[in-house]
């Protein structure tokens, strides 16, 4: 008999029993190499710069996942049995749905052009060590596994629910731990209410009592300050930036100018033919060394994003959301041409960032509150929550520091 604890600084210790044959099958996956890597990835990527305790890793915050997705499955169990015969995949799914995260999460993605989504699907289809204990269990979890990763879909909609949806495993958790991490106090989430209020609808899709209204309404307001205030704070947005354009320049240059070993030379410049092993052999630690190489030996274009993130001097970004489109482009225009004035090289050091932010997607897998009769949507019963669907604008200009008072004077006037 095998017990194994995790001491989780969230939800304390995590246990796991192999004489159950679904806990058997995650301390299985979690002692493979693709899941160990998962230590060397930043859950935050780059946002350690802007909030110094955001150092924990995926590994962390996917064990958190596989804990939420047990205690919601056995809250579901006890009304709904049916559920139990789709707790190996449930595990696998939660324990393994970040598995295909390159070098700083979602940073990473940007960089280099990849979704985790994918990669997952691909590692739990076809690396051995991932559906070698997946297939020992029961022929067909590894490609349900890969299936509900990668493309959203489960038989059991409830299943399909607690893995990806606007109140999923995945979002609780890291709700939770990224607050605690940052320091930032909103993610006091009312967990045990949220998981005492999942029920199954008529139609078995995965529902909310009542009862849990506010407990899930504050649940979506913590979302949508989390992403106001760390998710898209402005140093992020920056770091976020110069890392791109990190990749975009070592690209561009080519191998000819820029040094790097086997493995990041396939991931700059012959991508499509990553093969597992390559993939997984890029992490925080063989990102993180090619940018120091670059900052002391790339060309100067090259070193110098390297140098603003590795010695933390960053640039600056002015948020002009209020302002029109044409506006903020005539707003950059003038960043550059201040920037130029002062030695700069535009192209380097000053760029528009714009996107839209919603707290809540009616439309995308919305939630429904079921209270034995009624089927109605969270919209329709909470103002609050349909206050949420309303797209936000965000938009924020990058420049170096040294332009700073004259580009704000020429906004303000």
């Amino acid at each position: 008999m095998t017990e194994r604890s995790y001491h989780d600084p969230l939800h304390g210790a995590i246990r796991l029993d192999d004489r159950d044959p679904a806990e058997a099958l995650a301390i299985a996956l979690i002692d493979t190499a693709p899941f160990q890597r998962l230590r060397r990835i930043r859950q935050l990527g780059p946002a350690f710069l802007t909030f110094h305790g955001a150092e924990f890793s995926r590994f962390t915050h996917s064990l958190g996942v596989l804990e939420l997705a047990r205690l919601a499955l056995r809250n579901l169990e006890r009304h709904h049995p049916q559920l139990a015969e789709h707790r190996a995949v449930l595990y696998a799914a939660a324990l393994l749905h970040d598995v295909g995260h390159g070098p700083l999460s979602h940073s990473g993605e940007e960089m280099y052009g990849l979704q985790h989504e994918a990669w997952s699907g691909r590692l739990v289809r076809d690396h051995p060590a991932l559906r070698g204990p997946m297939e020992a269990l029961a022929p067909g979890t590894a490609e349900a596994v890969a299936d509900l990763l990668e493309h959203g879909r489960h038989p059991s909609p409830a299943i399909k629910a607690l893995v990806s949806s606007q109140l999923d495993c995945d979002r609780l958790d890291y709700l939770l731990r990224d607050s605690y991490s940052t320091g930032t106090s909103y993610g006091r989430l009312d967990l045990q209410r949220i998981l005492a209020a999942l029920t199954l609808a008529p139609d078995g899709t995965l529902a909310l009592h009542p009862k849990g209204l506010m407990a899930v309404e504050h649940y979506l307001v913590v979302r949508n300050l989390m992403y106001r205030s760390v998710y898209n704070h402005r140093l992020n947005v920056v770091c976020n930036w110069l890392l791109c354009r990190v990749i975009q320049v070592a690209r561009r240059l080519g191998p000819q100018l820029v040094w790097a070993d086997g493995v990041m030379a396939q991931w700059l410049w012959d991508q499509q033919d990553l093969d597992l092993e390559t993939y997984l052999a890029n992490d925080d630690i063989r990102t993180g060394y090619h940018l120091e190489r670059w900052m002391e030996e790339a060309p100067a274009e090259l070193a110098e994003p390297c140098r603003r993130l590795l010695q933390r001097r960053l640039l600056k970004a002015t948020d002009v959301s209020l302002h029109a489109p044409a506006r903020r482009l005539e707003l950059l225009a003038l960043a550059r041409q201040l920037a130029e004035a002062e030695g700069f090289a535009a192209d380097g050091c000053c760029a528009l960032q714009q996107r839209q932010s919603r707290g809540y997607h009616a439309y995308a897998g919305g939630l429904r509150l079921w209270d034995g009769r009624h089927l109605q949507a969270l919209e329709q019963r909470s103002a609050l929550v349909r206050s949420l669907s309303q797209p936000v604008e965000l938009a924020w200009l990058i420049h170096p520091a040294e332009v700073a008072p004259k580009l704000r004077h020429r906004i303000e006037v």
